[in-house]
């Protein structure tokens, strides 16, 4: 076994969000398995321009069910609860706290999923405050609880103010832009046309492409890892809960 999951996100796409929840849940268990986890932000926005995909939602029909699929998907990861922006479109150009992810992944490892994960709940948390100016960044990692692991959790402040001005001030240079550029080419190159877009390496070295955040039995199975399906019981049976 072993093998290592790509996975490439946006903070816009909610089954990003719950993707990494997913395998934020399974960690512990996949790193026996000797199977590592990389995340990976990327622009959706840019994903979709470059293999000529649109927004899921901009197709009535595809908004729709939409709205049955996201509310399915997200009872599984109960009590979670999330809150769709008024406007997704504007709400979506994450470019500046996608770089500052980038920055935080290679100057601050330790700090980088913490952060990840603040700004999933911060993205899809009522109010859904903005999150597309270095300003609004900024006061987001200003609030953001030490060591953040979901609502609630962490004590003191995870930055100072001189760390916060010094981190937005990275994610606004020529670098961390083209860092976001070069990863989000790298989805594209691995044939991405949405996120979350996993790509998985198993302990053979073969590596083999998964979009959403419902694949996981197909990617344990690449994986050559053991799972239990998805198994119909028989009358009077215990009924499982999402």
């Amino acid at each position: 076994m072993g093998g290592k999951i790509d996975c490439y996100l946006d903070l816009a796409s909610v089954y990003s969000y719950l993707t990494f929840l997913e395998l934020q849940k399974n960690r512990d268990l996949l790193a026996s398995h000797n199977v590592e986890i990389e995340f990976h932000p990327v622009l959706l926005g840019a994903i979709n321009a470059g293999s000529g995909n649109k927004p899921p939602w901009t197709l009535p029909a595809k908004a729709t069910y939409g709205t049955f699929d996201a509310r399915r998907s997200i009872a599984r990861h109960a009590p979670l609860e999330v809150a769709f922006p008024a406007d997704l479109f504007q709400a979506g150009k994450t470019q500046v706290p996608l770089r500052v992810l980038h920055h935080l992944k290679t100057s601050h490892p330790t700090a980088f999923l913490p952060t990840l994960h603040f700004f999933f709940h911060t993205f899809w948390s009522p109010p859904n405050p903005d999150l597309t100016t270095p300003a609004a960044v900024a006061a987001a990692l200003a609030s953001m609880p030490r060591n953040f692991t979901g609502a609630g959790t962490g004590e003191g402040r995870m930055f100072t103010d001189e760390q916060i001005k010094a981190i937005v001030e990275a994610a606004g240079g020529a670098e961390m832009k083209d860092v976001l550029k070069k990863v989000t080419g790298e989805a594209l190159g691995r044939g991405a046309f949405g996120a979350p877009w996993l790509w998985v390496t198993n302990g053979e070295g073969q590596g083999e492409p998964f979009f959403g955040s419902d694949r996981f039995h197909f990617v344990w199975e690449h994986l050559g890892l053991p799972y239990n399906d998805v198994t119909l019981l028989p009358a009077g049976a215990v009924r499982s809960k999402l």
